[in-house]
């Protein structure tokens, strides 16, 4: 059974139930990361449950809705491996996956009703990555992600010092290559 994690905060959670409805009736396996009522919350908490959950692997694709679907967008992209997509229109959903290959989908539950998001999910769900030309672009967001982990290891490790030697740099980046999971990549034939 495939399962996805879904979460909200009080603007999308009458969405969000709708939605896992719809995927309960598809045969999907619904991780539910709250919110648990309409009551007012903050929407980075429950933005960072699933990707965490995402960064790790324990679960492939999610979904995310707050009221607009701008605060969790922000709040997932910040981790990494996560390819948070804010789709309030079924073309933005199939060109999420087909060319981004986003795995956490996220909607506004004030900007769409329950029809056009439920045509969203089932378009994000059933639409592959085209891979190709959009491999080598997903490739440059890695990059991109690594020189961040970098920067942010070299900054909580040598604040405050005034010299840095070429050893303690070697090993922070060896750190970063290690968190971001890209080390192996060349030893085990696969093309950087």
């Amino acid at each position: 059974m495939n399962r996805i994690a879904v979460a909200s905060d009080h603007g999308g959670y009458r969405l969000k139930l709708t939605i896992s409805d719809i995927l309960r009736e598809k045969g999907y396996e619904i991780e539910d990361l709250g919110t648990d009522s309409p009551e007012s919350v903050d929407y980075p908490d429950f933005a960072r449950d699933v990707a965490e959950r995402i960064a790790a692997g324990s679960v492939k694709r999610a979904i995310l809705i707050c009221g607009t679907g701008i605060g969790m967008s922000i709040t997932a992209n910040r981790y990494r491996n996560v390819r948070a997509a804010l789709c309030n229109d079924v073309y933005s959903a199939k060109m999420s996956r087909l060319h981004n290959d986003s795995n956490v989908l996220v909607l506004g539950g004030r900007v769409v009703g329950p029809g056009v998001a439920e045509d969203i999910v089932e378009t994000w769900l059933e639409t592959k990555f085209e891979g190709g030309r959009h491999t080598r672009r997903l490739k440059k967001i890695e990059q991109e992600q690594l020189k961040n982990v970098i920067h942010e290891l070299v900054t909580d490790r040598i604040e405050g010092r005034q010299k840095v030697d070429k050893g303690m740099i070697e090993k922070i980046v060896a750190e970063a290559i290690e968190v971001l999971g890209l080390g192996n990549e060349k030893e085990n034939g696969a093309e950087k």
